[in-house]
């Protein structure tokens, strides 16, 4: 099948879709429609902003959808909606099928009811920033580097309505640098997944990808990522404290209390195995230099 005939949705919300969205355009893979996330209040003012992935819709004319909630059965107008020519989900639907050939999933962020996700022809399939079965969930990236692991991966799998669970279509190990961060070894993965999804992407449409099944004993779960999950105590190991701040260092960051007040630690090094903070932020202030 040719690139030009392929219908397929893509769901996703944050930056890591909308960089695999730029990935699939350059390489002539354009989603038929986007499914992401509603707009949401951000920053101190709650300014309501759209997620990545709608900007990206926008900019590239294509049409998307920010369903506030995920309801599947026949009935459902989003289901009728997905197997169909509607113009939009509420429509009298005239049971004109148009059934899309596959859907792709990066970073959602809501589970997707199984019989939406049975819907298309191929099935769906996800990218997944880890070498399932190791690290299902939300935060593989973080985890990683929090576990003190020396290599990480993608894993492009066909999804089961469980979590992180389905068949491996394939995988590509990567090493963790020693003193890399998790935003910029997510930028890494971002960019070999997508190159990983260009290359598989032709047989899986051919139908002629083979599929693994995972190894339910060596599965390990993460969970999703809070702001209280930032604080640490500066007596802990050294090493568990500098791994935390590569794995945080974007979001939420670390931070420990001094006389009742929130100090962020923006610049961190690991130095004759011990953990040596450069950089904070005192609640309220600037950053500056830290001196003990």
């Amino acid at each position: 099948m040719k690139k030009d005939n392929l219908n397929f949705i893509f769901w996703g919300t944050p930056d890591v879709a909308s960089e695999t969205l730029e990935i699939l355009k350059e390489n002539g893979y354009i989603p038929s429609l986007i499914i992401t996330a509603p707009d949401k209040p951000q920053g101190r003012k709650m300014t309501i902003t759209p997620p990545p992935v709608k900007v990206w819709a926008i900019e590239n004319n294509i049409p998307y959808l920010q369903p506030e909630e995920l309801t599947g059965g026949e009935r459902s107008d989003l289901f009728k909606f997905l197997r169909s020519d509607l113009k939009e989900p509420g429509e009298n639907f005239r049971g004109e099928q148009n059934i899309p050939d596959f859907f792709l999933v990066v970073a959602y962020g809501k589970i997707i009811p199984e019989d939406i996700l049975n819907l298309p022809k191929l099935g769906s399939i996800n990218i997944h920033y880890s070498l399932l079965p190791k690290y299902r969930g939300a935060s593989p990236v973080e985890s990683a580097i929090l576990n003190g692991e020396t290599e990480t991966g993608i894993t492009i799998q066909k999804m089961e309505y469980k979590m992180d669970t389905g068949p491996i279509m394939v995988q590509e190990k990567v090493k963790i640098e020693p003193e890399e961060k998790a935003g910029d070894l997510r930028k890494r993965l971002i960019k070999i997944g997508g190159e990983l999804l260009i290359k598989i992407l032709p047989d899986f449409v051919d139908g002629k990808t083979k599929l693994t099944p995972q190894n339910e004993n060596e599965a390990t779960y993460c969970k999703k990522i809070k702001k209280e999950d930032g604080e640490i105590n500066l007596s802990d190991d050294s090493v568990k404290n500098y791994n935390k701040f590569r794995a945080y260092a974007s979001w939420p960051r670390i931070f420990f209390f001094k006389d009742g007040k929130r100090i962020i630690i923006t610049d961190a090094e690991l130095l004759n195995d011990k953990f040596i903070i450069k950089k904070i932020i005192p609640e309220g202030g600037k950053e500056i230099n830290y001196k003990l």
